[in-house]
Parts: C-alpha cells; structure tokens; sequence
C-alpha cells in the first residue's frame, strides 16, 4: 500500500500534530539501489536512484544524506563523544580510536544528479549536505541518483563486519540515506551515539555478492528459485552465479529504513505465525547454541501472536531474526542480535527488537527525540510478552522498570525524557530514562486513567498512526479521547522535569463515628490517589481521588476492592488533602496508598499505616 499525505496552504504555520487527520503530511522516499560487494577488501560500490516526494508546504532549497559509516574514523564525534562522556558504552569505549585505515568506515560520494543535473555537495562528518540548483516546490518531486564507494568497518556499533561472534557483515546504517524533513524542519543529527529517523517509501535493493553467502535483510526476497539456500527446494534452485556472485533481490514497501547481514556460515529456517508473517532465522551452525535456536522458533511464533492481538496486527508479511551486530537493535521486518545466549537471553533480545517492529518500525517516531515512545514502548510490549512467555508470580512485569527510575531518581543523576539523545549527561540517564522511566510512563498511565483505558488507547494509537510519524501529542490526544481525561499536565511533568512523585498519610483523627485522613503531597509532582480502607472485618473500600486538572476520573475496577468511592477532586496547589469517611476508625485495619504499586512514589514507607485496635487518634507528619 502506498501513503500520500499533502497539507493545504490555508494550514501552513499550525502545529501539525494538532490538525484533523487529513491534513497530515509526510514526505515519501523510493530507493533502488545496486550493491557489490568485495568480500576480501570488505569494500563495495553503489548506485542509488531515489525519487523523493515533497509532500509539504515548504520550498525546499537544501537537501541531506546521513553517511553513517564516516562515524567509525578516528576524531569523529562519535569517537570524541564516546572518549569524553562519563561512562562511555563498553562496545565503544576507545576502539574507534584504535582503528587502522583498513578498519575504519567511509563512505565516498563519486557523482550526485537531480533530474540528470551534477549537483555541487559538501560532507562534514556523517552529513552530505547538498544545495540544490533548483529546489523543489511543493507537492513535487525530485529524482536523485548518487554513485558512492564505501568500506565497512570493523564491527564496533551495529553496523560493521567480523562482529566478536565470527559474523562477516552486519549491514546497517550502510547507505547514503536521506535525512528526514517534518513540520520541525530538516533533521540532520550527526551519528554520535544512538537512535533513527526515516522517511518512510519503499526499497528496491539488489545486492551482489560470493555465491557462497547467505543473505538474511529487510523485505521479500524476489528471486529465491534463483539464490536456493533453504529458500527453496534443492529441485528448484537454478542459480544464475557469475564470476562466482550471485545478486540477491529484495523488495520492502512502506518501511523508512534497510538493513541485511551475510555470512557463509548462515543456517536458514523458517516459522510461520498462524494469521501472521512468517519468520526467518539466520544463526551460525555452533553446536553450542543451535539447540537454543530451534527452541526459538516456538517463542518467536507465540510471541508475534500475543504482541498482534495485544498491540495491533504485525503489518509485515515477514520478519527477519538475523545473528550480527553488537548485542540487539531493531529494523523493519528484521533484527540484528548477537546470538551465544542462554535460551531466556535468546528469546528475550528477539522480543524487545520484535516489539519494535510495533513501536519503531511501524509507528516510527523521531527515535532522536522522543525515544521514550520508541524504546520505553517497546520495553512495555516486552515485559508483558515475557511474562506472558515465561510466567512468574512473585514478580509483577514492570517491576525492573520501576526499580531502575527510582534507583536513578536516588542516585540524582536523571535526565528528563525531553533530553534530545545524544545529549543526555550519561549513557545511564539515557538508558533508564529511554527504556525504565519510558516504560513506567506507560503503566502509570493505566493508574491514571485506567488498565482498560489504556490497553484500548494503545490499540487505537496503532492503528491510527502506523505509517506515519506520531509526537508526544498525538499520543496523549489518543489516550484522552478514549478516557475523556485531560493529561497535558501528566506529560508536562513526567516528560519535561524530572520532578518527583511522594504522597504520604499525615494524620488521622477520629470524631463523632467519622474518621478524618489527612494526605500529603511531599513531591513535586501531582498524581491521583487510590487510598485503600482494608476493614477489619476483611472488607476493602476504595477511595479514588482525582485531581482537578484531570477533568475527569478513572472507572472502578471491582475486582480490586469491595466498594470505590470517589472523593473531591485534589486541587494541585494544595500539599494537604482532607478525606471525611463514614467508617469509625475502629473498623479500619489499615490504610494504604497506592496498594497496587502502580505509581512511582519515591518512598512507599509512608505510604501504610495500620491502626491498632482502639486507638482513637493518630498523627503522622
């Protein structure tokens, strides 16, 4: 299928995210590219067509390419970076430093054409940055096409070859790509640490290679009767080598990115998800873990079921788990994981990468800046996938998430989730604020709003912004129409401070039968409260609290209490709540805020409080 999105002039100049549907846009990209690739000198050439549609209101005058492998030379930002920051990423550290010309990364542009004209370029770093001769005018477009030369680098982050388990390449990041233009302008981010952004099209990819390579990438392969390896059966492989290569054809529509990795040594075989895609498995025969491989199979299989009917249908007709890179990273309809694991390591790296074919792949936020949507999402659908997988009831599935923002929040070194990412002070704040504090984002919602709310919401998200380019808002705007509660000031808080979450129960009195529970907001941050009476008959009352600015409440979920009551709503200027409830304090056996453990308070030891038996008076400060 094929999306063409054009924004009306009469709409130019308004937050786009915050327009009716029809009048989204995004520019579309259509790349055929001819690779072949030197296995000895670990070099290729390249020819590039792309036909790229501006699909906005604006004339452009400039266009750019990210050139991913100039990263891996020494005194590159990524080099630099990576020499300078606290707590540099192990698999970089110094290496890229230590490279010898042989080893290091480049691409090299020979010829650069729009519409059959030379164009006049200039490269710094990972950018290639082109001023056109003519721009291009709205709602037009431009054929560009490019020859380039480039050597893969020794394996250090994602891409490369001759990974640390044998693998000879794993193509990533491996094209001149062009740089993603939206309603924020052009975004040309230097290869520095981490996180993508695409245009979205299709891919036209052949890739030419020694006969005795296994090809595993993004898309469908077109000519399998011609390449055989376990595609086909031997009866039907007719293969076309010369001079010893043979071309790999690929075909991947609505995606905004291509990856692939070869190896001789590849096993091929296949699972197909029932009503689903099927999945390809590309390992090297080690005796060690081929058990642990085929094992996978079964997990893969139940794993896509689960995510589709939880997250929305897999839109792709297959998927790709490809043994390569430098631990786990994600692409469309393919990974790239490292694969000596124990079979929990094993299945546990394919379904987070798998889990972003929904959060990544298929609603492809700018990872750049937002990369809590994409990363924190995805560690979500991961954690509910493994429990799912592998189920266990002393631990509730986002526990580990929970535990890694609150132990950041503690040690006073957290970021907030607006930080672009590579600009966070330490790899660890971007790792727990990206995958732990993203994740909890997304379960504290459901206290918020409710678990059904939120489930429905996340189902809507999907399949009203897949193949598109969703922000922040338009996530929220989902999420409040199904709930019909306002959450701006949840978003504002959580996402753009690194304020803190802190109730605790003050005081308690009793007067006339009445008992009186006074509440405090000790943190920054404002929540709703869930406050649970545990009688002492064994009955259990709760009471809800919504906050003024919600506009609203959660629906009762009887299965967590015998009785809800929904109290006045909690103004958030106000550090004291005062809750009169109709119950003497004599009945009560405890009081407990928050008694699922859904909030992320940063100290539940002044959460409970158990009344003793005739006490009329309590104070808690």
């Amino acid at each position: 299928m094929k999306h063409y999105y054009i924004l009306t002039a009469l709409l130019m100049g308004f937050s786009l995210s915050a327009l009716a549907d029809d009048a989204y846009w995004q520019q579309r990209a259509e790349y055929e590219m001819d690779i072949n690739m030197n296995v000895e000198t670990n070099q290729y050439s390249g020819s590039q067509k792309l036909v790229y549609y501006n699909n906005s209101p604006d004339q452009l005058e400039k266009v750019f390419y990210h050139l991913y492998f100039n990263a891996f030379q020494p005194g590159s930002m990524m080099d630099v970076r990576s020499l300078t920051i606290e707590d540099p990423d192990p698999r970089v550290s110094d290496r890229i430093s230590q490279l010898q010309p042989d080893e290091e990364g480049w691409m090299r542009v020979k010829s650069l054409k729009m519409n059959g004209q030379e164009l006049s370029y200039d490269i710094e770093g990972t950018i290639l940055e082109v001023k056109l001769d003519e721009p291009i005018k709205p709602g037009k477009k431009a054929i560009f096409e490019m020859v380039w030369d480039a050597q893969v680098p020794l394996q250090i982050r994602r891409s490369g070859r001759d990974n640390k388990e044998g693998i000879k390449f794993s193509m990533s990041q491996w094209y001149p790509k062009m740089c993603e233009y939206d309603e924020m302008g052009w975004h040309a981010n230097p290869y520095v640490g981490r996180e993508f952004h695409g245009v979205w099209g299709d891919f036209e990819v052949n890739i030419t290679i020694d006969e005795n390579y296994i090809i595993g990438a993004t898309g469908v392969l077109q000519n399998p009767e011609e390449i055989g390896f376990g595609y086909v059966s031997e009866e039907q492989v007719k293969k076309k080598s010369v001079n010893g290569k043979l071309t790999w054809e690929f075909l991947a529509e609505d995606v905004h990115d291509f990856v692939w990795a070869a190896d001789p040594d590849y096993l091929h075989t296949t699972a197909q998800v029932p009503d689903g895609p099927k999945i390809h498995f590309f390992y090297q025969n080690n005796p060690e873990f081929n058990e642990n491989w085929e094992q996978l199979s079964e997990y893969a299989v139940k794993a896509f079921e689960y995510m589709s009917e939880r997250f929305g249908a897999y839109p792709y007709p297959i998927y790709s788990i490809i043994q390569g890179g430098d631990g786990g990273m994600e692409y469309p309809m393919a990974t790239l994981i490292t694969g000596e694991r124990n079979l929990r390591s094993l299945v546990g790296v394919t379904v987070h990468e798998a889990a972003h074919s929904w959060y990544q792949a298929a609603l492809a936020t700018n990872e750049a800046l937002y990369e809590w949507m994409d990363e924190g999402f995805t560690s979500y659908a991961t954690s509910l996938t493994m429990h799912e997988l592998f189920p266990n009831p002393d631990r509730q599935p986002h526990d580990y998430a929970y535990q890694g923002y609150l132990g950041i929040v503690r040690a006073g070194k957290e970021n907030p989730l607006s930080t672009h990412a590579d600009h966070y002070e330490t790899n660890y704040a971007y790792g727990v604020a990206a995958y732990s504090k993203g994740q909890v984002l997304l379960e504290q919602l459901g206290y918020i709003i409710g678990a059904e709310n939120r489930d429905k919401g996340l189902l809507q998200y999907f399949n009203e912004w897949k193949f598109k380019h969703p922000t922040p808002n338009d996530f929220k705007r989902v999420m409040e129409k199904v709930s019909g509660i306002e959450l701006d000031w949840y978003f504002e808080y959580f996402v753009h401070t690194i304020h803190t979450i802190d109730y605790s129960i003050a005081e308690v009195r009793e007067r006339d039968g009445m008992t009186y529970l006074t509440l405090e907001r000790k943190g920054k941050m404002p929540m709703p409260l869930d406050v649970m009476l545990t009688l002492t008959d064994g009955s259990r009352v709760m009471h809800n609290i919504p906050l003024v600015i919600m506009r609203g409440e959660k629906p009762p979920i009887e299965a967590e209490a015998d009785k809800w009551v929904i109290g006045p709503d909690w103004p958030w200027t106000n550090p004291f709540y005062q809750l009169a409830i109709e119950i003497p304090l004599e009945d009560i056996a405890s009081i407990e805020i928050d008694p699922y453990n859904r909030m992320a308070d940063t100290d539940r030891e002044n959460n409970r409080l158990t009344i003793d038996e005739g006490m009329g008076y309590l104070f808690r400060r």
